[in-house]
């Protein structure tokens, strides 16, 4: 058995000092004031300890992307998100040609290596999207709902992004929630109309994709998607906190509004964890230039925003408590995908990040493997 001692431990609840975090081989044994005889300490000099971060919407990183469709992607993708906290993720796609999501998808599901952050299934981001709020995604190759596209996959789709206005939505959604009801569905790249989202609801859509992004505005007059999603108590939504795809007074409205149902995601793409420059996504060139991803007709395409940075731009903004804060990208996150991860509890996989007050990432343990971040 090993120990993490001489930390401060963040649960979902609070902060323990002075307790020890127990794990044994691959799994957490539990949080203990007392050390058993002969255990091995890990001595973190007053770091802070959580459960690993969770990302439910990344297409890549340190120029990989998740439709490049080979194990060499998934690893590089896997391994650089170490040094962002990030212990597992749903590799998410883009709306391309069936050919290439038929690969990408084949490609995470015969993927068996173990590099670096757990691939925890896909986030499927289009092709079921609405044209008119397509972001950077390719309008060639958006098409209406259709099921047979992802069938063969559906032991590793967990999350799906649709518009529910588009044709054959209503249809799609209702099958999956009755025959996959464990797959989270999302709304997005969506100008659904406020009462189109209301009822979208009631046919099983759950959650918001990058809320305010690719939908249609709130608008006094026609509150659209968003309005209805603010209105939703037990609606969950996610948001990108770089501070360029949504202001950052809106973090303290979104956190008195959804409570316990607001996740931190990234939206990395192929740039993420590289510096400035020319990078590509979905087959379009994108230009980096301060933190900003953009095509070259100004569209924001993805970010190339850190998991950490997220956290620390959230909680400079609001000052809420670091356990609100941290469910936001562990136990959270983990509920919405019915997931036993996400939370430093007996018999969870011991996957777990140490970090400082500044949010810095100083080790990352995976089944209580640690990693190097130096990669």
């Amino acid at each position: 058995m090993k120990a993490v001692v001489n930390g401060k431990i963040v649960t979902d609840r609070e902060i323990l000092i002075g307790y020890n975090l127990l794990f044994r081989d691959s799994k957490i044994v539990g949080i203990s004031e007392d050390l058993p005889l002969g255990v091995e300490t890990i001595d973190v000099d007053g770091l802070y300890i959580s459960a690993g971060f969770i990302d439910i919407h990344i297409h890549g990183s340190n120029g990989f992307d998740v439709m490049d469709a080979t194990p060499k992607a998934l690893d590089e993708i896997s391994k650089s998100i170490l040094k962002t906290g990030t212990t597992s993720f749903l590799a998410t796609t883009m709306t391309m040609s069936k050919g290439e999501i038929d690969k990408a998808l084949s490609n995470i599901q015969n993927y068996k290596e173990k590099k670096g952050a757990r691939v925890l299934g896909v986030h499927l981001e289009g092709p079921f999207i609405n044209p008119i709020k397509k972001g950077a995604q390719n309008e060639k190759y958006i098409q209406e709902p259709n099921f047979n596209l992802i069938e063969p996959y559906m032991d590793i789709v967990k999350m799906v992004t649709v518009a529910p206005e588009v044709k054959g939505a209503k249809e799609f959604i209702g099958y999956l929630q009755k025959y996959y009801p464990k797959v989270l569905l999302s709304i997005g790249h969506s100008n659904a109309t406020y009462n189109q989202t209301k009822e979208s609801f009631r046919w099983g859509l759950s959650h918001a994709t990058h809320l305010f992004n690719a939908m249609n505005p709130l608008h006094h007059r026609e509150t659209g998607v968003v309005g209805a999603v603010l209105e939703n108590d037990n609606l969950s939504c996610d948001i990108i906190a770089d501070l360029i795809h949504i202001h950052p007074s809106l973090f303290k409205i979104l956190d008195r509004l959804k409570r316990d149902n607001l996740l931190l995601i990234t939206d990395a793409m192929r740039a993420g964890c590289l510096s400035n420059g020319t990078s590509e996504i979905g087959g379009q060139k994108v230009i980096v230039k301060d933190g900003e991803a953009r095509l070259e007709d100004g569209t924001l395409a993805g970010s190339v925003l850190k998991m950490n940075e997220a956290l620390k731009n959230f909680h400079k903004y609001t000052n809420i408590p670091l356990p609100k804060l941290i469910a936001m990208v562990t136990s959270i996150p983990a509920k919405k995908l019915g997931l036993e991860i996400g939370e430093l509890k007996e018999g969870y996989p011991a996957d777990f990040v140490i970090f400082n007050i500044d949010f810095e990432i100083d080790r990352v343990y995976i089944a209580g493997d640690s990693f190097a971040l130096n990669l």
